[in-house]
């Protein structure tokens, strides 16, 4: 028994250590205003997003929060109205997993919102299934969708520059390479739905490294965030398989929705950081990616297959 107890005193000194010392992330803070700026945030109705949104509705900005659900929307607005004391906290129907709803959005925000200073293309998923246009869900919410969504509010980000565009990425971009013949991985199976899941969060940082490069010299600068591990609803509704191996080890060593924010607040109101436009950011630091995640050729290859897939080809 005294054995059994040790060693269990052990093992929690030693989870606390790794967790609080490797784990946890970097707490950052700045008190930065925001007060006249207009931010979207997309997914913004728990974990990350509405963490990002309560930031942002702190420092006065007026926030839109782009979501599917009505319902979670207002209940995250009346909490996040509560704890900011900003009113300037908006719903607006966006479902990325459909392009026509990402159109309807944009139409809307353009001819009723006068400014945009930031976007957070925050909205992530991995769950199984096709969206409205065919294409797998990972694929369709996490890339094509924000793509379609960037491109539409392009020159209203123009007009506001400064501004701001973060994307939210995945270290799972690592497991991942860009196969323009199988874009839109289909089939089911576990394995299959992480592989559709690592692609998307590949494509979402070569997504943010061209258009840096199309943005160069407008005073509009993109980044990527790797937000660490964080237990949020991302994969909620994958299989109970999955939910069996993913939700402990979430549980115990993924980070805290607010935790996982900080990068994402670095990149949208730090100074200083334009120079590093289009690059990875984690743990509010610009980090390396492997070489397949910096390749230029593929990056643009992979923006000209988007803009075709989304239909907004122009050539």
């Amino acid at each position: 028994m005294v054995s059994w107890i040790v060693g269990s005193a052990i093992a929690i000194a030693l989870y606390v250590l790794i967790y609080y010392n490797f784990l946890k992330g970097v707490p950052w803070r700045s008190d930065t205003s925001l007060k006249g700026k207009t931010v979207i945030v997309t997914g913004a109705t728990t974990s990350l997003g509405k963490a990002t949104a309560l930031d942002f509705a702190c420092r006065g900005a007026r926030v839109i929060l782009a979501c599917r659900s009505k319902e979670r929307a207002e209940s995250a607005i009346f909490d996040i109205r509560k704890k900011s004391g900003n009113n300037q906290v908006i719903y607006m129907h966006l479902d990325l997993a459909s392009l026509k709803s990402v159109r309807a959005f944009a139409e809307t925000f353009l001819r009723s919102e006068p400014q945009l200073h930031l976007l957070i293309n925050n909205a992530g998923t991995g769950s199984p299934g096709q969206t409205v246009d065919g294409f797998n869900i990972a694929l369709g919410v996490n890339h094509l969708g924000h793509f379609l969504l960037t491109n539409l509010l392009l020159e209203r980000l123009k007009q506001c520059a400064p501004s701001r565009i973060v994307v939210l990425s995945s270290l799972a971009y690592c497991l991942s390479r860009i196969d323009f013949s199988n874009l839109s991985i289909t089939g089911g199976g576990l394995i299959n739905e992480v592989q559709k899941y690592c692609l998307s969060k590949l494509c979402n940082i070569l997504f943010a490294r061209e258009l840096a490069n199309r943005l160069e010299g407008t005073n509009v600068t993109s980044y990527v965030v790797h937000p660490g591990f964080v237990f949020t609803d991302v994969f909620r509704d994958l299989g109970l398989l999955a939910k069996l191996v993913f939700g402990p080890i979430a549980f115990l060593f993924f980070q805290t929705p607010m935790d996982g924010v900080q990068t994402t607040i670095y990149c949208a109101v730090q100074e200083g950081i334009e120079k590093f436009s289009g690059r990875y950011f984690a743990d509010c630091k610009v980090r390396k990616v492997f070489p397949h995640a910096r390749d230029d050729a593929v990056a643009k290859k992979l923006w000209e297959v988007s803009e075709r897939m989304v239909g907004l080809c122009r050539h």
